[in-house]
């Protein structure tokens, strides 16, 4: 079983802001792969469905950002999920906006709800891919990640998407975090 976990925060307010990039991947992935994320447990929104002959999960904690942890290690726990068929999806500042980057482990890197993550899985062992959200100019980082991208960010943010699905798409085909790693990184 894997576990494909997209992070961002519920509501309308947040849908197409910087932080929801993780949200706005996973639903791609399960509208290509015809996988409903509709089923509310776990303090989130779960979705199961078969993509290159693997069992998958898709999951969308409603924790809001920072407290995501704590959904995902209920999901975890649940289904006995192994840590190394853990992927997360999500914005990072760091990274220039549009880029994204796959990695295996490491620390959160000031990421508010992937730090949650590893509290709560007590691992900093945890696949990932960021996506490029770039630093803010003018303001604080909470505003920033909270805000709409402007509209010559929106063209790179989709092309990111696209390249951060097609990512999840080749670790399942693949069967192979690295090897993916060394494709997109």
């Amino acid at each position: 079983m894997k576990l494909i976990v997209g992070l961002g925060n519920p509501g309308k307010k947040y849908e197409k802001t910087r932080h929801n990039l993780g949200f706005m991947v996973v639903d791609n992935l399960a509208d290509i792969s015809k996988i409903d994320v509709d089923r509310e447990v776990f303090r989130g929104y779960l979705g199961r469905g078969n993509i290159f002959d693997q069992d998958v999960m898709i999951f969308k904690p409603t924790t809001f950002m920072n407290l995501s942890g704590e959904a995902v290690r209920e999901v975890v726990n649940y289904f006995k999920i192994k840590i190394e068929d853990v992927v997360v999806v999500y914005d990072d500042m760091a990274l220039p906006v549009g880029q994204i980057r796959l990695r295996l482990k490491g620390s959160s890197g000031a990421h508010k709800g992937m730090q949650n993550i590893i509290d709560n899985l007590k691992t900093e062992d945890i696949k990932r891919i960021r996506i490029g959200i770039g630093e803010p100019v003018y303001n604080d980082g909470k505003d920033y990640v909270l805000s709409v991208p402007t509209k010559d960010e929106w063209p790179l943010l989709e092309e990111a998407i696209k390249n951060a699905t097609n990512a999840l798409l080749d670790i399942l085909k693949i069967g192979s975090f690295e090897k993916t790693m060394s494709k997109y990184n």
